[in-house]
């Protein structure tokens, strides 16, 4: 039994339990109204709700899936997710933020699986991993994804060699989910962005920034610049 991590754990709570204000939950204890669902990748790495800095309860309704899947197998069918669906249905959230990370071990996998053949052993991993193949398929007959500086490694991005298929793919993906979404139901009435966190200065910024490469359905950065506003035009970039 590993105390150590479970003392850890309750200790943290306790820092979380001291730094919430007082009558934080007054306004959701019987219900929410959360303004964002938002979708991203299962990684340690990668925090939802730091990334955005939400410190209060009832604004972020999270999601964590293998590759910030939108989408989920029902009776042969892809259909939206649950914990995407629900709160766009049930709590009045409007926008749905889907969120890729550079370097995603999800993508990794899957471009090895379309080169190889070879997937992870786990069933519930080789599901998710099966999911993102076709998309990863379709990125690599992209010129945009395989251009001439890729290194076709699909490794870490190096600095020197350009950026790798394997975050290239990244992006593209992220732009197949925001497309999945915008199709569903459940999303008709919702505004959709797609954002890559970059924690490898792949884009050129800071590790931990969030960069917009998708507004319902618009990719062009130059119109995405427009959108943020030229105070926040750095958080716009695109490797496609």
């Amino acid at each position: 039994m590993d105390r150590r991590t479970l003392r850890d754990l309750l200790d943290r709570n306790d820092d979380h339990v001291a730094a919430l204000a007082p009558g934080a939950f007054d306004r959701h204890r019987d219900g929410q109204r959360p303004g964002v669902v938002s979708v991203c990748c299962s990684d340690s790495r990668v925090s939802q709700e730091g990334m955005f800095a939400v410190d209060e309860p009832g604004f972020l309704f999270t999601s964590g899936a293998i590759g910030n899947s939108v989408s989920a197998l029902v009776d042969g069918e892809r259909v939206l997710d649950g914990s995407v669906a629900y709160p766009l249905r049930h709590t009045d959230t409007e926008v749905l933020a889907v969120v890729g990370h550079t370097g995603c071990g999800a993508v990794g996998a899957a471009l090895t699986a379309a080169r190889t053949g070879e997937y992870p052993a786990e069933p519930g991993v080789r599901a998710d991993v099966e999911a993102l193949v076709p998309i990863v398929e379709r990125g690599l007959d992209d010129p945009a994804v395989v251009g001439p500086d890729a290194d076709e490694s699909g490794l870490e991005p190096d600095s020197d060699a350009g950026t790798s298929v394997r975050d290239r793919l990244v992006e593209y993906n992220v732009h197949e989910q925001v497309a999945f979404a915008r199709e569903c139901e459940e999303a008709a009435d919702a505004t959709v962005y797609g954002f890559v966190y970059d924690l490898h200065g792949v884009y050129g910024g800071r590790d931990g920034t969030a960069y917009l490469v998708n507004a319902d359905g618009e990719r062009d950065p130059a119109a995405l610049r427009e959108l943020v506003g030229e105070a926040r035009a750095d958080h716009v970039a695109s490797l496609l």
